[in-house]
């Protein structure tokens, strides 16, 4: 394993302590807001050692977002389990992620890997902001506007993203699916012509061996 998929695995492991400081018994929002911007910072330092170091493979490509989505889904759900949240909002990013989630394991499945956009970046970047700002508005309220505020950014920039995805999955995949089923009409089609074919010529046997019969009597 190399230092960038480790770092990414980092990140997931950060996700149940985040949890454990900010929905314990005894919370600790600023050990929260610690592990949050730590785990954000691998995520900033497993894609830039990658490129740097040439080491860009299929399972880091797949598991960054994955662990992208562990973070910021357990965030907001902590947050709305300490009521800093509206829980309609986590529901929309969170489901969101599960859709990209969904559309990313049927594009693996057909060989095509789809890879971050510029608008998904763009997202990450307000996500860990606005995770940041509703943390420390939690100790200090009067950021509690712009937090919310950059929240609603995130949701803007969750669902166009989102559509930029989708746009990228059926360009991509739904040409290959069409390809393939294309290919598979075709070779069912043909063997459906080989075994009437087979057909016709058993019965032309059998017609001729009886005929062959008949003129022998």
């Amino acid at each position: 394993m190399n230092i960038p998929n480790a770092l990414t695995l980092l990140r997931i492991f950060f996700v149940p302590m985040l949890v454990g400081a900010l929905v314990g018994d005894a919370r600790q929002v600023w050990l929260a807001l610690a592990i949050f911007l730590a785990a954000a910072l691998t995520d900033l330092l497993d894609g830039y050692l990658a490129r740097r170091w040439g080491q860009i493979t299929t399972v880091g490509t797949l598991l960054d977002p994955i662990a992208d989505k562990l973070l910021i889904s357990a965030a907001l759900i902590a947050l709305v389990q300490v009521h800093a949240v509206a829980g309609w909002v986590a529901i929309l990013i969170v489901g969101r992620e599960f859709a990209i989630s969904g559309l990313r394991s049927i594009a693996s499945s057909e060989g095509y890997i789809i890879q971050a956009s510029d608008a998904g970046k763009t997202k990450m970047v307000l996500q860990v902001v606005a995770v940041a700002l509703l943390l420390v508005a939690m100790e200090w309220p009067v950021l509690k506007p712009y937090a919310d505020l950059t929240l609603f950014g995130v949701v803007a920039s969750s669902l166009f993203s989102a559509l930029l995805y989708f746009r990228q999955f059926w360009s991509k995949i739904d040409h290959r699916v069409k390809r393939r089923r294309r290919r598979e009409y075709l070779a069912m089609a043909r063997e459906q012509r080989l075994q009437q074919l087979r057909v016709k010529m058993a019965k032309r046997a059998a017609a001729a061996t009886t005929e062959s019969r008949t003129s022998v009597r």
